[in-house]
Parts: structure tokens; sequence; C-alpha cells
């Protein structure tokens, strides 16, 4: 049952938001703090990626979010919990062995993080109908990115000034603890901002159901096809932006541009994200109009991965200029926005229906950070053993598995999808 309680704009942007900024501060900032810290990009590639395995692996406790409580509890819950992790994690940094102790903290975080996905997206699910989350899909993944502005951009930026009147570690505390505030104030917005869901119940009959959520998952027709499409449709990204932020900070001695934090902040972390969330809405009203259809499908591949020549061409020509390499870092975030809603709205339209759609639209979101995270983890020793130059150059021939899983990959109406996976669902 849908409810219209307030308008999305009330409570996606925040939503996801807070969404984004945990995820951006694991995958991405973190990647930042450890380079000043002296970290080696081997272990900061690897550590970096297996922190974030909770977002991979939260299609196993997803169905228990359907048991207990409502999806919006679990929200601002989950958004308070990361809120003082992040405490945690500034206090850590302060330890002798900070790496191994933040690491560990950063993982608790991630588990936390990755729950209120499952739970947003419910949220997300319950309260729109099909239309409406077409609509704000890129303004999911607009916000998602304001998150990635705020983290790797404005904080990152903050970080290097701070550098300058204060050692590295009292620098990044400050940036860990901001984080942490920020989310408190955003469980507190958001317990009153989203739409009251449905509370669930706690029943014999219902607990043996989602006993075979997975299972169901695996009877929707072509689902191993759309498995993977959306393992492969990442693959290149997942390898060239794990390396990018530690390509733009290493030496132009050893391949790279030299950008100080505060560059980074500013020509990557603000305007390329910038560029992502006109991408990202683009790219949602684009789909909303058009429907996903196998032309375009090709097209939002397309857009998706092509971009990524401008990492190869920055690594060959190692320019000096700050407009330059902010327009290439600017045109490949808006292409990555605008044909990332293809795939967010693919798992939400043709993976997602049936009975079981918060738990489903878990897994479909899990195999896609899967593959970004398979792809991420390896990067740093391809990097190292390619350098840079060489390794942009393999990325663009990392994208070839996406044009091709995006032409063979199976497309139903979106209400064909919800009536198919239903029936399913009730056959078995």
């Amino acid at each position: 049952m849908k409810t219209a309680q307030k308008h999305p704009l009330a409570w996606v942007p925040t939503t996801w938001f807070a969404m984004g900024l945990p995820f951006v501060a694991l995958a991405a900032a973190s990647a930042i703090m450890f380079k000043d810290f002296g970290v080696s990009d081997k272990q900061i590639t690897f550590w970096t990626s297996l922190i974030t395995l909770a977002y991979t692996l939260n299609f196993f406790w997803s169905p228990f979010l359907e048991l207990h409580r409502t999806k919006k509890f679990f929200v601002y819950v989950t958004q308070a919990i990361t809120g003082v992790l992040f405490g945690v994690v500034a206090l850590s940094l302060h330890l002798p062995h900070f790496f191994a102790v933040s690491i560990a903290v950063m993982m608790v975080l991630s588990l936390s993080g990755a729950t209120h996905d499952v739970a947003a997206n419910g949220v997300y699910l319950e309260v729109l109908d099909t239309k409406t989350q077409a609509t704000y899909a890129g303004w999911q993944g607009a916000f998602y990115n304001v998150a990635k502005v705020f983290t790797s951009g404005l904080v990152v930026y903050l970080v290097g000034i701070m550098q300058k009147q204060m050692s590295v570690q009292q620098a990044w505390t400050w940036a860990m603890a901001a984080l942490g505030i920020v989310m408190l104030l955003l469980a507190w917005y958001n317990a009153r901002a989203i739409p009251a869901t449905q509370k669930q119940t706690n029943n014999p009959t219902e607990n043996r159901r989602l006993k075979d959520v997975l299972v169901n998952f695996f009877q929707k027709p072509g689902i191993w096809l759309s498995v993977i499409f959306i393992i492969f449709y990442r693959f290149a990204e997942g390898q060239a932006m794990k390396v990018v932020p530690l390509f733009l900070k290493e030496s132009r001695a050893k391949g790279g541009l030299e950008l100080s934090n505060e560059a980074f902040g500013l020509l990557v972390g603000t305007f390329g994200t910038v560029a992502f969330i006109l991408g990202s809405i683009v790219g949602g009203h684009f789909v909303s109009k058009q429907g996903l259809n196998r032309r375009i499908m090709i097209f939002l591949c397309s857009v998706f991965n092509l971009p990524f020549i401008a990492y190869a061409l920055l690594a060959i020509f190692q320019p000096q200029s700050p407009v330059l390499i902010g327009v290439a870092v600017s045109l490949e975030h808006f292409g990555y926005g605008f044909g990332f809603v293809g795939l967010i709205l693919y798992i939400m339209q043709q993976v997602a229906p049936g009975p079981f759609k918060m738990a489903h639209y878990a897994f479909g979101s899990a195999v896609a950070n899967a593959g970004f995270l398979i792809s991420s983890s390896f990067s740093g020793q391809l990097s190292d053993w390619l350098g840079y130059h060489n390794f942009f150059i393999w990325v663009m021939f990392a994208t070839i598995p996406a044009f091709i899983v995006s032409w063979l990959v199976p497309l139903k109406k979106p209400e064909v999808a919800e009536t198919t996976t239903a029936e399913a669902a009730m056959a078995s």
C-alpha cells in the first residue's frame, strides 16, 4: 500500500545525503586520510574496499528488517549510530595502532550504514509509486553526491587548510568528528521528516515466508542475466574510481598530478561532484520520460563508461592547468551520474518488484556493490604493476563487458515485472 504523507523533496534529499556520507567517507575520504598518514596505496585500496563489505552483504539481514519495527525506525536509528561511530573513529586516530583500530571501527560503521541503506530503499519503495520512483531516482543520486561534495570535497578541502595550522592527526580528528555531528543532526531531522511506514508484524507464517526470500529472488525470470549485468555494468568503474584519488594526489615524478588536498577538494570533491549531481538529475528525468528499453540502456552504458577516457588522457599528458583537470573530471562525473541512474532504475523496476521489494532491492544493490568491491579490491595492485598511464588505458578495455551485458540484459515493463515476480512468489 502506497502512502503520500509528505512531499518526496522533504525527505529524499536528506535521507540520501545520509546514505552517501558514510559510504563516501569509508570508500573515498578515508583513502585520502590514510594517504596523508603515509599508508601505502596497496594497503589503502585493499582495506578501504574491505571495510565497505557490509554494503555487499546487507541482503543477508535485509529480510529481518521486514519483521521488526518499521523501515522509518531503522533509517533514523542507524543514522544516529553512524554519527556516534564517526566520533569513535576520530578518537581512534590518537592511538598507537591507529590504522588497525580505525579500520575495525569503520567496519562496524559500515554495518550501520549498510543497514540504513536497506531501510531507506524500503521506505522509498513502500511510499512512492513507480512513476514517482523514476522521477526522484535522479534526486537520490544527486543528494547522495551532495554528500560526496561535502565529504570528499568540503571536508577534505578544510583538512588541507587545517593542516597548515595543526598536525595531520588533529586535522582529521576534527573532520571525523564533524561528520559524526552531521549524521546526528540528520537523524534528528529525518525522524520527523520521513513519512510513516507500515509497522511490520512478526508471526510464524511470515517467518516461514521470509525463509524463501532468497529462493524467490533467484526464481525471477532472467535473474542470472540480471545479476551478471549488475556486476559488469560497474566493472570498469570499480577499478577506475578507487585509483583516481590516489593518482590525482601522487607526485608527478611517479605519474600522478600531485594535487594538494585543497585542490582535490575543489576540483574533484566539489566541481566534479556538482557535475555528478547535475548528471543524476538530468539522467533521472530523461529515463522517466523515455523508460528503460534496449536502446536507452546502451545509451546509458555509453554515457556511464566512455568518459573514463578522461583519466587516461590526464595520465598521458599530465596537464598543469587546474582548469583543464577540473573540466576533464567534471565531464567524467557528469556522465557517471547520468549513466548510473540506469543501474538504479534497473534494480528498482526490474529486480525488486514482488512481495519482498525491500529485501530484493537490497539483493540487487548488494550485487552492484559486489561488482564494485571485486574490481576495486585489486585495482591498487594493478595500477602499481601497470603504472597510472597504462592502468587507465586498461580501464577503457574493461568497459567492454558492460556494453555486452547491456545488450543482453532482460528488460520488461515495470508492471509486467511486478506481476511476474508476484506470481512466481505465490507459486513457490
